[in-house]
């Protein structure tokens, strides 16, 4: 078995197909995230039988990382061994870390949004702490991932590349990454997941170790992975078709401290986190004429200048973004996000008799994650984290591929 730990593992998608892969043993999983701990332990424990998920997803700061390393009390985290008694507890030694900084930073999304364009934001150097353990633990190789904004991001409003940054980093410390990190860049869709998502995919190889780490970089990226992709697009209508109708009640109803808009199954025949978040009557109404419009081939509203007119006219603001999107049942869903967590007026669900958003289980089937992955913690906290998190069906062809490549007999 290949030991890892999980930087950033957020609720876990990584990990989670890793695991698929059946060749890792996660020695610890790093995350400062409440609810995305809960749920990875949870997971862990439940799924795949760790009764010590408690002490090895490690819910702490990764900047202080001296104390992440030997050990802390805290009032906010509460205390630990630490990396190094968990590593010598589960494995005695790293072969592999996994992981990527929070991707805020270095979206493109995310810079527009920003009024300094994310240049002064201190997640732009959070890779450092990622390479600190790296440096600390020399293991043979390690994953980075992020989004493609990383290779255009410029922070403290200098002229110089983060990528550039980085790159010098992993050199210094000994590792050896792709020379064109533009054929880094993945798109999820070629290999199976339901949704339109790129990311670049960084493995990095110790240049002491391997005797050829340039020519296994260009293996991996030219012949391993690609070998693993699956020839067709998955639809939205694969992924959440056969998922049980919700649809619009005649007046809401409140149970349980919550006020429900939609249908939803009784307790002992429902999917879990397959329940749609509360929709007023106007959204309702709006879901409807969008998605009708679309069944009906009339593409009224199809255009992001007709809907932002739309937006206009029902709410009398103006937005330089159409608010609303209607996925598509024959094409993958557009981009599962973070922000699904405080509207998915983007993410409508494109049955017009059920006029309502995707539930969390609709977003964790867009993003791979099997029915037995469960979300335990808020709706908003569940969307959240599963719009952070790389899709598992990636995460185990990436791991098979690493595998192939650098740790078969």
């Amino acid at each position: 078995m290949v030991n890892t730990i999980d930087l950033f593992a957020g609720c876990g998608g990584l990990t989670e197909g890793f695991k698929q892969s059946g060749r890792y043993n996660t020695i610890s999983c790093v995350e400062w995230d409440k609810a995305a701990c809960d749920t990875l332990r949870y997971n862990l424990k439940k799924k795949w039988n760790y009764n010590d998920a408690d002490k090895r997803v490690v819910r702490f700061d990764i900047q202080r990382t001296e104390e992440l390393l030997s050990g802390w009390c805290d009032d906010e985290y509460g205390e630990s061994e630490g990396l190094d008694s968990l590593t010598r507890s589960y494995g005695g030694n790293v072969d592999l870390i996994i992981g990527g900084p929070p991707c805020q930073a270095y979206s493109v999304a995310g810079r527009i949004r920003d009024k300094d364009g994310m240049k002064n934001d201190y997640r732009n150097y959070l890779f450092e702490k990622y390479l600190n353990i790296v440096q600390h633990y020399q293991p043979k190789a390690f994953v980075f991932e992020n989004v493609p904004g990383i290779l255009s991001a410029r922070p403290g409003g200098g002229d110089e590349l983060i990528i550039n940054i980085i790159r010098e980093k992993f050199e210094n410390a000994g590792y050896m990454i792709l020379d064109d990190l533009n054929k880094a860049v993945i798109d999820f869709t070629e290999y199976g997941v339901p949704q339109k998502r790129s990311r670049v995919i960084i493995l990095a190889l110790r240049r002491d170790y391997y005797s050829n780490p340039k020519s296994l970089l260009e293996k991996f990226y030219h012949e391993i992975l690609p070998s693993k992709k699956c020839g067709r697009v998955t639809t939205v209508r694969e992924a959440i078709g056969d998922l049980p109708a919700l649809k619009p009640l005649e007046k809401p109803v409140k149970m349980d401290g919550k006020t429900y808009s939609h249908s939803f199954l009784p307790e002992d025949f429902r999917i879990k986190n397959h329940i749609p978040r509360f929709s007023n009557l106007r959204d309702i109404e709006i879901f409807k004429l969008l998605t009708k419009d679309i069944e009906q081939g009339n593409n009224q509203y199809v255009s992001a200048e007709a809907l932002k007119n739309l937006y206009t006219k029902i709410t009398g603001k103006e937005s330089n973004v159409h608010k609303y999107h209607v996925i598509r049942w024959d094409e993958p869903s557009n981009t599962i996000p973070a922000h699904l967590y405080k509207d998915g007026l983007r993410h409508i669900h494109p049955d017009s008799e059920q006029a309502r958003t995707i539930t969390v289980r609709e977003a964790a089937r867009l993003q791979t994650f099997p029915d037995d992955y469960e979300f335990i913690t808020g709706t908003a906290a569940d969307y959240k984290m599963i719009g952070n998190a790389v899709p598992p069906l990636f995460a185990k062809l990436l791991a098979d591929s690493i595998y192939e490549l650098l740790f078969h007999e």
